[in-house]
């Protein structure tokens, strides 16, 4: 029986795929891909193998094609966008196909966050202002863990990155205030990151729900908050000091 490749196929720029990523789709019996989220160029990658559309699945039909056809010794992907390991529920699948006797790879892609980083030109861990990233989601039909609640995670006054969340932007400014942001803490929403279509929007916790709302985005966005967007001071890192020694570079003395 074959493996199932669970594969990103990053944020959707189609150069932004991976080698490894690549070749399975070229090679794949069966592909079942994550919708409208996988760009054409992408899909046309896919020569010889079976396309199968999840957006028009429901778990058990996902499962039911990833099985028979692994059982049938067929080289299997399961495509996702972005990365597999961010919001891409594939924990359930690699559980129930091990049950089965089936096991899986995971072929990690570049996600969405870290292509509206390299959009905006913008460092998320900043020497001075920030070394932490917190990724999550804002509270909708999806539950989130009170120790998770937006308030909550503001108090860190970190990098905090939203997915799946751009159409509460309300909701995520006031409980950012609430927790400790200041109001006049930068915002960023990118929209469709890295595509001909991508948008950059740029304001604070007060504005920024008008300034996107204005531009009808609605989803496919990532939102950033934190100083790291428009810095107005920042430490040189260490790294490259001269003063500084590590276990690759000597101290250099006059």
């Amino acid at each position: 029986m074959s493996n199932v490749f669970f594969v990103g196929c990053g944020p959707g720029d189609p150069e932004l795929i991976t080698v490894k990523a690549k070749k399975l789709i070229q090679k794949a019996d069966v592909v079942v891909y994550s919708g409208s989220l996988i760009p054409e160029p992408i899909l046309k990658l896919c020569k010889k193998g079976k396309l199968h559309d999840a957006a028009k699945l429901v778990r058990e039909e996902i499962f039911d094609l990833l099985y028979k056809n692994a059982k049938k010794d067929k080289l299997v992907v399961r495509l996702h966008d972005g990365d597999p390991a961010i919001y891409g529920a594939i924990r359930e699948q690699i559980d129930n196909l091990e049950k089965k006797g089936i096991e899986s790879t995971v072929v990690p892609g570049v996600t969405s966050f870290l292509a509206s980083a390299a959009a905006l030109g913008t460092q998320l861990t900043l020497p001075g202002v920030t070394q932490t990233m917190i990724i999550t989601r804002a509270e909708a039909r999806t539950k989130v863990p009170k120790r998770e609640q937006i308030s909550e995670l503001a108090k860190h006054q970190a990098t905090l990155i939203f997915y799946l969340s751009v159409h509460l932007l309300n909701k995520i400014s006031k409980e950012a205030i609430e927790g400790g942001y200041k109001k006049t803490t930068p915002v960023a929403v990118v929209y469709r990151a890295s595509r001909k279509d991508q948008k950059i929007i740029i304001g604070t916790l007060t504005d920024i729900a008008s300034k996107v709302k204005a531009e009808k985005i609605t989803m496919t966005a990532i939102v950033i908050i934190g100083d790291v967007i428009k810095p107005k001071s920042y430490e040189y890192s260490k790294l490259y000091d001269k003063t500084f020694t590590h276990g690759f570079r000597k101290a250099k003395t006059k």
